[in-house]
């Protein structure tokens, strides 16, 4: 567990990230961004999701200037086109016959700020997701569940059943769910060593 010298502030309102963050940093505090996402066509998806995750935390950071901010942006790519999260159930379900019996990829963007130091860091985290072919009845069920419309690419690899339909995973898993932990805690190491607590 680190403790920082500053709060870090989770420019998030996603439980997901919530709960991840915590499990690593003590003093962190959430304060979701109202900060617009939009992804611009012809924008690589490692561009896109760290400038994403650089506006969530820029947009917070004006309420919290003594503190760390941490923003993040996670979007699934099947044959180069990025899936952000379902508009609707319909748009759900078309993404997950999309990814049936596919390999995607996952990007997640983060972005780490100190206003009072004036510095930054963006790093984005690629990690490949192997899905397993789905039934008709399998896409119909998880869609009436609710629990794709909140999540890019329409799954979510914690999900009851969402973790039933990943064959197989290369790399970092907690980056799927939305939060690579292992380079979050290098980025603070490398470039905020100063603030964590000896």
């Amino acid at each position: 567990m680190i403790d920082l010298r500053a709060p870090l502030v989770l420019a998030s309102g996603s439980p997901r990230r919530r709960r991840l963050v915590s499990q690593i940093v003590r003093n962190v505090t959430f304060d979701a961004s109202e900060a617009e996402e939009h992804i611009y066509p012809e924008e690589a998806a490692s561009d896109a999701v760290c400038r994403l995750a650089l506006d969530k935390a820029v947009d917070v950071s004006r309420r919290h200037e003594a503190a760390l901010i941490l923003g993040a942006d996670t979007v699934v790519v099947l044959d180069g086109s990025i899936l952000g999260k379902p508009v609707d159930a319909n748009d759900a379900a078309v993404m997950l016959r999309a990814l049936s019996g596919r390999t995607h990829v996952v990007f997640t963007g983060l972005a780490l700020i100190h206003p009072s130091t004036s510095r930054s860091v963006t790093v984005a985290v690629c990690t490949k997701v192997h899905f397993d072919t789905l039934s008709v009845a399998e896409i119909a069920a998880y869609v009436r569940s609710g629990a794709p419309l909140d999540k890019a690419g329409a799954y979510g690899i914690q999900d009851d059943m969402g973790s039933l339909f990943v064959q197989g995973v290369e790399g970092d898993y907690f980056n799927v769910v939305g939060l690579p932990l292992n380079k979050l805690y290098r980025l603070l190491l490398t470039h905020f060593n100063d603030l964590i607590a000896a």
